[in-house]
């Protein structure tokens, strides 16, 4: 077997990608990813315990993050450049070792054992020893599972604590707990279940700390997001399309295109951009132009300017556009060009200005974002009172990541069909199955909430508990059904704070993880009844009653 990657929920016939990803990452891609997973752990097993001794280096913490969020699905799909990041990983790992040492600590057999690989081919061989395969059939798929249920938190939880360091905002508490984890999956302990499902809840615990962290990072440098109208459709001009997640991106891109006569457009989880004021002041961010990630190479190739990447999620660029699309930050695919960390966007400019640009206006078409916690708690009482006098029945949070495998049309359906008188959160990239569709309001409450980005569950979090409290009541008596799309691990890490939090009745969907053992399931069933998403007119049957 060449590789084995089952993380995302498109994996090959739900069981697992052998041959070539079905994101279209190839075989050196994924054996070098799993490669720099193993290089993360024995980094973390010095560098948590050197941190209980009082040693620790910011370097080597920001490394890790790094590395994890490298290998989260459709971000780096180059094989020399990940061989530099584990170049880098060895000289932290060297670094890790020495900060070790100095701090008084004793010979750890399996680290002080790793030999560094210098080749690729000794890298993807020794990758192939270490990674999920051997460890499946070492161990079987409720351990092995239970193992990669916590690293892809731990993936997911690197992606919102980059971008959290990013706008100024960290924890050394989350870098010892990254540390922490990724050691804990070298011990024993990693081969037992309930050491496993306990390290797993606290993955989710420490991610709502993280998902904290990168709301106040984007709050307090941007503003909250506030109720905005936002265009969908073009406007005449040159143009440059912005994707992926990262704000301080666009911003700087927004800097740099001032006065140039070029219009940005935000793509995909782009989107909450136009409700932060920070961002929104500019005047040539003119809206939002095409829907989710797995649609981008038919939107792209008909986008008439420059595109760039920011993060995840990026497909395979079609030749017809693979010159005018960029990637920086930690996204990279190969023959694409990669704008650096000096964040020079002058070859992006340059190709937009290059392009044809859209010759003229579409018809006008807006839908209204932003409504984060800070927005929705500013209209509690009315919101409050709404339930209380039998306006609102239910509150549905519909949403999570996107994808392109069939049975995605449930959550269209179900956003249609739910009655009237309930309310509609949604966030993250799932929305653009319903988003631009009409759904009216409750009273002046419009009934379709777009909380912002998958991090932006966070809001959602908040809302429900704001909620709770003024019903005096817990989260599990409201009125409040979650149903959750998944693709990648940032939706790993948020379903496992719903789990650390004690929500129960999730239905998740279209299908379930296939690294989720029969008997693991068993127990998150048992434990949370959670339930896989059936068909719309059956689950919302069940949910009213």
């Amino acid at each position: 077997m060449s590789m084995f990657c089952y993380q995302c929920e498109q994996t090959a016939a739900g069981k697992g990608c052998t041959k070539i990803g079905v994101c279209g990452k190839d075989q050196d891609t994924a054996n070098l990813q799993d490669y720099l997973i193993y290089l993360t752990k024995a980094i973390s097993m010095y560098a948590h315990r050197a941190r209980a001794l009082g040693k620790s280096d910011k370097s080597i913490d920001k490394y890790v993050v790094e590395a994890l969020f490298t290998t989260v699905t459709n971000v780096n799909f180059d094989p020399s450049n990940l061989e530099k990041l584990i170049d880098e990983g060895n000289n932290a790992l060297q670094n890790a070792r020495a900060m070790y040492k100095e701090a008084g600590g004793e010979p750890i057999a399996d680290a002080d054992a790793f030999s560094v690989a210098s080749s690729r081919e000794e890298r993807i061989a020794f990758a192939q020893s270490v990674a999920i395969a051997s460890r499946l059939e070492q161990l079987g798929s409720d351990i092995a599972g239970l193992q990669e249920l916590i690293t892809y938190g731990l993936k997911g939880m690197a992606a919102y604590a980059d971008h959290a360091r990013i706008l100024g905002q960290e924890d050394d508490d989350v870098y010892a707990f990254f540390h922490e984890a990724l050691n804990f999956l070298t011990t024993p302990e990693a081969k037992e279940v309930d050491p496993l499902v306990a390290m797993a809840m606290k993955t989710g615990e420490v991610n709502l700390k993280v998902m904290a962290l990168l709301d106040t990072a984007n709050t307090s440098v941007y503003g909250h997001p506030e109720p905005t109208q936002v265009r969908i459709t073009p406007v005449k001009g040159k143009a440059i399309l912005v994707s992926g997640h990262d704000l301080k991106d666009l911003e700087l891109l927004l800097e740099q295109t001032k006065d140039k006569g070029i219009n940005i457009y935000t793509h995909s989880e782009m989107l909450p951009c136009n409700a932060y004021p920070g961002l929104k002041k500019y005047s040539h961010l003119v809206g939002n132009y095409g829907g989710a990630w797995q649609d981008q190479a038919k939107e792209f190739d008909a986008f008439p300017g420059a595109i760039l990447m920011t993060t995840n999620c990026i497909q395979k660029p079609r030749e017809t556009y693979k010159a005018r699309i960029f990637t920086t930050g930690l996204v990279q695919w190969p023959g694409v060009t990669h704008i650096g960390d000096d964040k020079d966007f002058s070859a992006v400019i340059e190709a937009a200005l290059e392009a044809e640009g859209f010759t003229e206006d579409a018809p006008e078409k807006k839908i209204t974002i932003g409504f984060a916690h800070n927005a929705v708690m500013n209209v509690a009482p009315t919101v409050i009172e709404a339930v209380k006098s039998g306006a609102i029945r239910h509150f549905f949070l519909v949403g999570g990541c996107d994808g392109a495998k069939t049975g995605r049309n449930y959550y269209t359906e179900m956003a249609t069909s739910i009655p009237d008188d309930c309310v509609i959160l949604t966030l993250a990239c799932g929305k653009y199955r319903f988003n631009k569709l009409e759904f009216g309001d409750i009273g002046g409450i419009p009934r379709l909430l777009d909380c912002g980005q998958c991090n932006d569950a966070y809001s959602a979090i908040q809302i429900a508990i704001a909620l709770a409290g003024a019903f005096e009541c817990g989260v599990n008596d409201l009125p409040l059904s979650i149903i959750l799309s998944w693709y990648e691990q940032k939706a790993v890490c948020i379903l496992l704070t719903l789990l650390h939090l004690g929500i129960k009745n999730i239905k998740i969907g279209p299908t379930l993880p296939a690294f989720i053992g029969e008997n693991v399931l068993n127990v998150l069933v048992e434990n949370f009844n959670i339930a896989p998403t059936t068909d719309a007119a059956s689950d919302l049957k069940e949910i009213l009653g």
